[in-house]
């Protein structure tokens, strides 16, 4: 479902409370029976702690939030050794079993909150590239679009490695805010991918980047830019050099509500990137989705979903006999059990695992099980 705050709403609600501690767990058990490297079944499993503390309520001091975010992964590489995608059919996959510091960061509102400034262990998908309608689906191009998630040596500050860094978000009028990033270019420590690892290391260099939003009611647009700063082989030549960059384009739109219920009805969304084809395979992404939260009377908080994800590799890619495109479609319907406990049946459709010309379209099966909990005061 598609819920559109207005800048600032994130901090009230966080400042709403001296302390918050919130728990929860995603249990998949996936089964790719047709297709891929080969048949079979596993289960991923991920545990999210998280404590904030409100500044103003906590200790007087106005205008900040502190966050802390640890996990536990037990590091199913079903997409890698099951299926052979690069979209990954779970967004919680991880190639590590590790506990890990995710996040630590603190945040300082200045100008009636209209300016804000993050510092610390930093999860750029937390606010660039958010998808809220697509966060239902369960394939991980529907969290950060495959042409930037793909990037970087170790991949950019997101799950399940992050990175130091220093956001500033500005309220540049009435619906429209723009922010802006700094990051360590390689997050953890590669090689060692089990241990939480802050490492400023020679030619790092740093991921910059920007997003603009406009933000209504029941619309949203982000249009935004990254760049790295350190050297990258180019896939075709094999020479170092920079200018590993792209741009993506997000929309989301509500497009009906019920009468009896406006929380109810059909969200839609699409996105649009492009990676520099020189330093990565996929040099196109397309992702796009419905959402129907809802649909029937008896049961007001499910949500049932369709969602494709294309990325198109580029020449380069292609010239080393690789495929012309991933293709994932999905189907998913989540069940609200209880309040703090949901289950979601999920049918996904690979076509052309990893653009590897050797691997069959894939049949995946799947069942989420998540759990949430939240103490505030």
């Amino acid at each position: 479902m598609l819920m559109l705050a207005p800048f600032g709403a994130e901090a009230d609600t966080r400042e709403s409370a001296a302390y918050r501690f919130d728990i929860a767990h995603i249990g998949d058990v996936l089964s790719n029976v047709d297709g891929g490297r080969r048949r079979a079944t596993r289960s991923l499993h991920n545990l999210d702690l998280m404590l904030t503390v409100g500044g103003e309520r906590a200790f007087g001091w106005h205008g900040a939030t502190l966050f802390a975010h640890g996990f536990y992964n037990n590091g199913t590489r079903f997409s890698k050794d099951i299926v052979g995608d690069a979209q990954d059919v779970s967004n919680i996959t991880a190639n590590a079993e590790a506990f890990r510091l995710f996040e630590a960061w603190v945040d300082q509102r200045f100008m009636d909150d209209r300016l804000s400034l993050r510092l610390g262990l930093y999860d750029l998908n937390s606010e660039f590239d958010v998808n809220e309608t697509g966060g239902l689906f369960m394939n991980g191009a529907h969290g950060m679009g495959t042409d930037l998630g793909q990037t970087g040596r170790n991949g950019p500050s997101v799950f399940p490695v992050t990175s130091l860094a220093a956001r500033a978000e500005v309220k540049l009028a009435d619906n429209w805010l723009m922010r802006a990033a700094v990051l360590d270019g390689v997050p953890g420590d590669p090689a060692h991918p089990k241990r939480t690892a802050i490492k400023l290391g020679q030619g790092d260099g740093a991921l910059l980047a920007a997003e603009v939003n406009y933000l209504a009611a029941d619309l949203k647009v982000a249009l935004g830019a990254w760049r790295y700063t350190a050297r990258f082989e180019d896939l075709a030549t094999h020479a170092t050099r920079r200018g590993n960059d792209g741009f993506y384009a997000l929309v989301e739109r509500r497009l009906y509500s019920e009468a009896a219920d406006p929380s109810q009805g059909l969200s839609v969304y699409g996105r649009i990137g492009r990676a520099s084809p020189a330093f990565n395979n996929f040099a196109m992404y397309f992702g796009a989705g419905a959402v129907y939260s809802g649909l029937f009377p008896a049961r007001p908080a499910d949500e049932f979903g369709f969602a494709v994800a294309w990325a198109e590799t580029g020449s380069p890619r292609r010239r080393t006999a690789a495929g012309k495109r991933e293709v994932n479609l999905e189907l998913t319907y989540s069940a609200r059990l209880h309040a703090n406990f949901a289950v979601q049946p999920n049918v996904q459709w690979v076509i052309n695992p990893g653009a590897d010309p050797g691997l069959g379209n894939a049949l995946v099966l799947g069942v989420r099980l998540m759990f949430d909990w939240t103490i505030a005061r």
